[in-house]
């Protein structure tokens, strides 16, 4: 435990002491390292701690949150003296405190299995060397590590107290190749939910290998058509496209609030009939997988899509019980000093059963995408524009020539409708989700599928 469980009853006591409906302690303690490696030289090696306190209390529909740095027991108590008095202070919405403490303690050696530094700069030196001998077009190599261990500990008002010790590695290759097309860029980034054992499942210079081969590929990529065409996504690479598109606007405050295209579709169609949407923060050690929430509420597997029929939403412990119903464990905070907000974990849309090698065999026309980039969605619509940063054109059933500037332009509910082939092989990918200025681990994927019509952007004339 990271503070005694009659200290959490004390500061539940002192939160409820001026009236209230819930108290909650979120008690946190995090320690990271990284290791960054650019063009042969050792760039960055760090290592960190930070611990604290957040404390919640919720009066009618006003929340009072305050937190601290300071775990002593007079910096917990005037936490929850601050957040008493913020939710007293009625109105409505939310109200927040931050307390000073001591700022947080520097860690002291490597985590999360005190693995020597120099045996992280090694897989970044092997990785490094291996990147540039794909190519000698390959001008630069970027090589970062990262692992963090974080445990936390939640008491609240209703009786529960309860913890987690959530270990997370990270490995990232970004290469730039120089050609007559000018500077291409590739980049692979796996993440688990474990520690250094991560290596054993992830071999650095393979990791590499696909990196800069992404980046010489695109040096022979001829501009993206435009126009609406079939679009195949690869096995993980439209997990990103759906956990924005379609996954937003399933979590239950945007639900609540009107910015969601799937508000009161509860029993409705919503997709085609091979489109099945899962939540599961427990799958396997995925980067969004835990034990619970960060509302102490177990981690489960939620099906929202059954075969294109909507059949629930995310929802955190507070909008839950308003709604008279519980939590889907998907109540999660960035950091102590954040309020719990509906999130994703793993969110991924199941292998179906079809050959990819058909899906691409029995599409005439239209583009093949590897990876996406960034994009913009409006949940309220569904509209998005999402870039293709590998894609290669499909010509007569077969992947032909590399793409370039590409981006895709459609409506979540719209194209899961379109939807009209599933593949039987699945892949997840690695992110960091945002929403309200917060970001916190998850994971995507999907099998191989195609999209029978999506308006693709490009500068082909």
């Amino acid at each position: 435990m990271l503070i005694e469980s009659y200290v959490c009853e004390r500061v539940l006591s002192r939160a409820l002491s001026k009236g209230g409906d819930f108290a909650e302690v979120f008690v946190e303690d995090r320690r990271s390292s990284s290791a960054r490696y650019d063009d042969g030289r050792v760039e960055e090696l760090t290592s960190g701690r930070d611990r604290g306190a957040g404390i919640r209390v919720i009066v009618g529909e006003t929340t009072g949150f305050a937190h601290t740095s300071d775990l002593s027991d007079a910096g917990l108590d005037a936490a929850a003296l601050a957040a008493a008095t913020a939710a007293r202070g009625g109105g409505g919405g939310t109200r927040t405190v931050a307390l000073a403490g001591d700022g947080g303690v520097a860690a002291s050696g490597v985590m999360p299995e005190m693995v020597e530094k120099s045996a992280k700069i090694e897989l970044l030196q092997r990785a490094d060397a291996q990147a540039r001998s794909v190519s000698p077009t390959i001008r630069s190599v970027s090589v970062s590590y990262a692992d963090s261990r974080r445990r936390i500990q939640i008491a609240n008002s209703d009786g529960l107290l309860t913890g987690d010790d959530r270990v997370r590695t990270r490995f990232m290759v970004q290469c730039v190749a120089n050609g007559d097309t000018g500077m291409q860029t590739g980049m692979e980034a796996p993440g688990r939910g474990m520690g250094f054992e991560f290596f054993d499942d992830f071999d650095v210079e393979s990791v590499a290998r696909t990196a800069a081969q992404r980046a010489v590929s695109l040096l022979a990529a001829v501009p993206a058509p435009s126009g609406q065409m079939a679009v195949v996504l690869k096995r993980g690479a439209g997990g990103v496209l759906f956990h924005e598109a379609c996954g937003h606007g399933l979590e239950a405050d945007l639900v609540q609030r009107d910015a969601s295209v799937f508000k009161d579709r509860i029993g409705t169609q919503v997709a085609s009939p091979l489109v099945t949407v899962i939540d599961d923060g427990t799958f396997a050690q995925e980067w969004g997988t835990a034990a619970i929430d960060d509302e102490g509420q177990p981690a489960q597997r939620n099906v929202l899509i059954d075969k294109g029929m909507l059949t629930d939403y995310m929802w955190d412990l507070v909008r839950a019980r308003k709604s008279g119903r519980v939590s889907s464990g998907n109540g999660r905070r960035e950091t102590y000093r954040h309020l719990p907000m509906v999130r994703m974990t793993n969110t991924y849309l199941p292998a179906g059963e079809t050959d990819p090698d058909e899906i691409i065999r029995d599409t005439e026309y239209g583009i093949y995408c590897v990876q996406l980039g960034g994009g913009q969605v409006d949940t309220a619509t569904g509209d998005f524009v999402f870039g293709v940063t590998e894609g290669y054109l499909i010509e007569n059933g077969e992947i032909t020539r590399p793409i370039r500037a590409a981006q895709l332009v459609g409506n979540g509910p719209q194209s899961m409708n379109l939807v009209d082939a599933v593949g039987n092989d699945f892949e997840t990918r690695t992110g960091t989700c945002g929403k309200s200025g917060q970001g916190v681990p998850v994971s995507s994927g999907q099998p191989t599928l195609r999209v029978a019509r999506m308006t693709v952007g490009g500068t082909a004339s």
